[in-house]
């Protein structure tokens, strides 16, 4: 085997640190959805409630999800050191979100079919043994959400700003997993609620359509917003102004800038840029990055110009780049 070679330049590819709350919080509550799970999918397949097979089906893949979260942390933490990782173990987190939302749209079709069956086909269904084990399935929800909840709280106050937690795609897909199993269960509650006391037997499997419509959404939303960190979609952020604001001073200007996120709230920029000052040198800009907290890692290519101004004295554009110069003030006599 090749022995690893470590330079004294090698920069830091930590860019995450991760959070021991968030992870071990997430174990929890993964265990605690899956036992769950089990119940609700045994009760609706015993009681014949398919609004009640629908939320244990939801619980499944919230189960599935956490679980890929937690194992999520765990991986980006243990491989956080690794060398082949160039930019981080970071979007391991982002890619289990991803991964759990493509699988919540196959749930989700499950459901309407389910449903869809009932509908055309209607089934007795036993409604306090139901309504008992959709309480519990309600109770059970509350309950991850308020220990995840609580994960965010102290993740939150381990960092400078508040919204790095929201940016903590890994977190925020267990904590939806819970709200949305929660507001299905709900939904079960109440279509078991109409059969029971008024006869509404449809109520069931439409609410279990409704159900799945709502995963469909959440899915929609979480496949877009963790794609965006996947495919680096990161050039409409606030950030590559800051840059650009920074970069730009006086005689530089940037000719070709890539950023992307390597961290919850944590960016890495490469940027080409050309002057006309001979005292402007990668160390500067790096300097005046250094400002931009977001900013933990930079690839900077600067190319001195030499300055030529056309023969319109009005005309400030450089002949050799076509670049706008900077016109200095006029001295006072």
């Amino acid at each position: 085997m090749r022995a690893e070679t470590r330079f004294p330049c090698t920069h830091n590819r930590v860019f995450d640190t991760g959070s021991a709350v968030a992870e071990r919080s997430t174990w929890i509550v993964a265990w605690i959805t899956a036992a769950t799970m089990v119940i609700e999918i045994a009760a609706g397949w015993w009681f014949n409630s398919m609004a009640l097979l629908a939320d244990g089906w939801h619980m499944s893949s919230h189960t599935l999800a956490i679980g890929l979260s937690a194992l999520a942390y765990a991986a980006a933490r243990r491989y956080a050191g690794d060398s082949r990782f160039a930019f981080g173990t970071w979007k391991i987190e982002v890619l289990s979100g991803f991964a759990s939302a493509i699988f919540l749209l196959g749930i989700a079709a499950m459901m309407v079919i389910g449903s869809t069956e009932r509908i055309i086909s209607p089934q007795p269904i036993h409604y306090r043994e139901a309504m008992l084990v959709a309480v519990l399935g309600l109770a059970v929800n509350l309950a991850c959400a308020l220990i995840l909840a609580r994960a965010q709280h102290g993740h939150t106050h381990n960092h400078h700003h508040a919204h790095d937690t929201h940016h903590d795609l890994n977190m925020k897909s267990a904590y939806i997993h819970v709200l949305t199993d929660a507001l299905t269960s709900v939904l079960a509650i109440i279509a078991l609620a109409g059969g029971w006391l008024w006869g509404w037997n449809w109520l069931d499997p439409v609410m279990g359509i409704i159900g799945a419509i709502l995963v469909a959404i959440w899915a929609k939303g979480l496949i877009i917003e963790t794609g965006k960190v996947l495919l680096d979609r990161e050039m409409d952020h606030p950030i590559v102004h800051e840059i650009m604001d920074s970069v730009e001073a006086g005689d530089t200007h940037i000719n070709d800038l890539h950023v992307w996120r390597v961290g919850k709230n944590a960016y890495s920029c490469a940027i080409s840029a050309i002057t006309h000052d001979a005292a402007v040198t990668p160390a500067v800009i790096r300097a005046r990055l250094a400002a931009h907290r977001k900013i933990v890692h930079s690839t900077i290519e600067l190319c001195l110009c030499p300055q030529g101004r056309s023969n319109n004295a009005s005309d400030s554009t450089c002949e050799v780049c076509g670049n706008m110069l900077a016109i200095p003030a006029p001295r006072k006599t």
